[in-house]
């Protein structure tokens, strides 16, 4: 007989340090409860004791009037005034319900960072046939190679009732944001003399082929999503492009178009903790996106659930009318655009694994539970000093339907006193006409070396 909430036991279960020693999909006595007690993605549908996170009712589906797709966006609850602030004055009242990475940015810059904390919202959603693939995958999704590959896995979640770290790591990686998109973007950097600086300007454009709404479990190759990157300025990178292939069966595959030597390279320095170079190195290449990189330089461990606050329908930080000098601050962004709210989260900690070397040797995630997205990330030292903090900014799509939890990105280095905004809306060029824009169609073909060859200009 299973428990009321196979979270719940979960939680427990990875809280005193206990992972299965196989992986292995669940029973299909757990997986009902995805129609019952959990919603489709496993999220817990009621609300918390208190009722400060409410139950949820099905998302948020429902365009605004003469929205068109590749418009800016809107504030989705524009009357809405914060329910109160938390600064670093009242942290300890607050402390059970922050991150440690937040507390630290409240404590280094006292006098300007702050959190504007308002009614939260649900508003996560899915397409029915995501839904019904997560359901599918509950009952015969698994993990292999110790984590690093997943078997039985399309078109959904892959576990949305996850019984290990691993588990909810693979959730983040294959989150959904449909089959297809673009973002037209730049990058800046806040140096730690406070200043502000253009670091990139890209357009970017992805494929997710575990997402196609036609594809199968038993026609799907592995390769879960394609992302080509156009580098547009500034003007000494302008003409670069690169390509990065992930898949659920082999390790990532790059290649990168130098406009210098006119030729395309294999980068096997596009994951891990290379330096990002797109944004002048300010960030690692698996820190992008909440987490974005092959799985095993570290051993997963899932601690539990917690309520915390996280940023959340952030809508209103890619209004058209938003300037950079209005959103990027020198030491973070402005508060003033930044939506807080309480949710339950998936706490999961990444420790360096045996015979592995990365520069960040222990992390801690934070993955929303209504969309599996890591919204907020911390890392240590090798002197067990807090040294990084990631925020994203969500971004609510209904005419997805889904929330994008990871398009806007931050990352933090509180010992430096630098950070990087990436993935911020560039409105400047008429060109640049759209943040996120939801494509009918991209042809494979454009997700080749053979391409980023044909298409190089310089």
């Amino acid at each position: 007989m299973i428990s009321r909430s196979v979270i719940a036991r979960a939680a427990v279960c990875a809280m005193l340090g206990i992972q299965p020693l196989a992986h292995a999909a669940v029973t299909a006595e757990e997986a009902a409860l995805l129609k019952t007690t959990l919603t489709p993605f496993g999220a817990e549908r009621a609300a918390n004791k208190d009722g400060s996170i409410p139950a949820w009712t099905g998302g948020y589906t429902t365009a605004q009037p003469n929205y068109k797709s590749g418009d800016g966006r809107t504030d989705l609850f524009p009357g809405e005034k914060p329910k109160f602030a938390i600064t670093a004055k009242n942290i300890d009242q607050h402390a059970d319900r922050l991150s440690e990475g937040i507390k630290a940015l409240l404590k280094k810059y006292p006098d300007t960072f702050r959190l504007d904390v308002y009614q939260t919202h649900r508003t996560a959603a899915a397409p029915q046939w995501v839904y019904d693939n997560t359901f599918a995958n509950a009952t015969r999704a698994t993990v292999a190679d110790k984590g690093l590959r997943i078997e039985g896995a399309y078109g959904g979640i892959p576990f949305p009732i996850p019984k290990s770290g691993i588990e909810a790591m693979w959730n983040h990686k294959l989150l959904y944001f449909g089959e297809f998109n673009g973002m037209n973007v730049s990058g800046y950097i806040g140096t730690s003399d406070g200043k502000v600086v253009y670091a990139s300007r890209a357009r970017n454009i992805i494929r997710n082929p575990y997402y196609d709404k036609n594809g199968s479990l038993e026609k799907f190759k592995g390769e879960y999503q394609m992302m080509r990157v156009f580098i547009d300025g500034p003007a000494h990178k302008a003409g670069e492009q690169f390509l990065v292939v992930d898949s659920l069966n082999k390790p990532r595959q790059a290649w990168q178009y130098l406009t210098g030597q006119r030729r395309v390279r294999k980068a096997p320095t596009i994951g891990y903790d290379a330096p990002e170079e797109v944004n002048s190195g300010v960030d690692y290449w698996d820190e992008a996106y909440g987490y974005w990189g092959d799985m095993d330089r570290y051993d997963w461990k899932l601690v539990g659930k917690k309520e915390v606050y996280i940023p959340y329908n952030s809508n209103r930080y890619f209004e058209k009318s938003n300037t950079r000098e209005k959103l990027i601050l020198p030491n973070h962004l402005n508060p003033d655009f930044v939506r807080w709210e309480l949710h339950r989260v998936w706490v999961v900690e990444a420790t360096l694994a045996e015979g592995k070397r990365h520069v960040v040797p222990k992390r801690r995630f934070y993955l929303d539970e209504d969309t599996w997205g890591a919204v907020l990330s911390e890392g240590w030292d090798a002197q067990g000093n807090l040294w990084r903090l990631q925020m994203t900014q969500p971004l609510v799509v209904p005419e997805g339907p889904f929330v994008y939890p990871t398009v806007q990105w931050n990352v933090f280095n509180l010992l430096a006193g630098n950070y990087l905004a990436s993935c911020t809306t560039d409105w400047g060029d008429p060109a640049y006409n759209y943040h996120f824009k939801v494509y009918d169609r991209i042809s494979p073909a454009e997700f080749t070396p053979e391409a980023l060859a044909g298409q190089g200009v310089r």
